[in-house]
């Protein structure tokens, strides 16, 4: 069961690494994104080497389209995410209660036609650029701090953890 009411979907722009797509999905669980999206045939053919270890894909829809603007399901905010001059800093930037945030492949960029298609352009203030799995990793967390939700006490430890994780903060007094 969701705890967000806000919703979310990640779109990729011709992504090759399989080790990216099972970290976004695996994060895309983590973060409760509705689907994955992705156009392009690289990953295809590189799927086989699928690194999602939360098998994440059994309850996050992952699936190939021509277009990926086709995917934009309506109602929601096409959110551009590239290290560009003009887009906001991720710090600066509300998010929709309903966004497709739309990546750029490994190797490349968002072209000009995408990035004029979005309603907001954000970027990561990094130094250089990040990995693509990172970047979807902090957009969504960025997503998720700025809630106003009660995220803590719908999400406890206790039930989130690593069974194997036993390590507990202990204040002395």
């Amino acid at each position: 069961m969701s705890v967000l009411r806000n919703k979310a979907i990640i779109g990729l722009v011709n992504p090759k690494s399989p080790s990216n797509i099972g970290m976004i999905m695996r994060a895309a669980g983590c973060y409760e994104a509705e689907e994955v999206l992705y156009s392009g045939n690289r990953y295809d053919k590189a799927k086989k080497f699928n690194t999602d270890t939360q098998n994440s894909s059994e309850h996050i829809y992952l699936s190939h389209c021509e277009n990926i603007l086709e995917g934009v399901p309506n109602g929601y905010c096409v959110v551009g995410v590239e290290l560009v001059e003009g887009a906001t800093p991720l710090m600066h930037f509300n998010h929709p209660e309903k966004a497709f945030y739309l990546f750029g492949p490994e190797d490349g960029s968002l072209t000009q036609q995408l990035v004029d298609a979005c309603d907001h352009v954000v970027y990561i203030p990094t130094k250089g650029c990040m990995n693509l799995a990172c970047t979807v990793n902090v957009l969504l967390y960025d997503r998720l701090a700025k809630t106003t939700e009660d995220i803590v006490t719908a999400r406890p430890v206790s039930e989130n953890k690593d069974r194997n994780n036993q390590t507990r903060v202990v204040k002395s007094e």
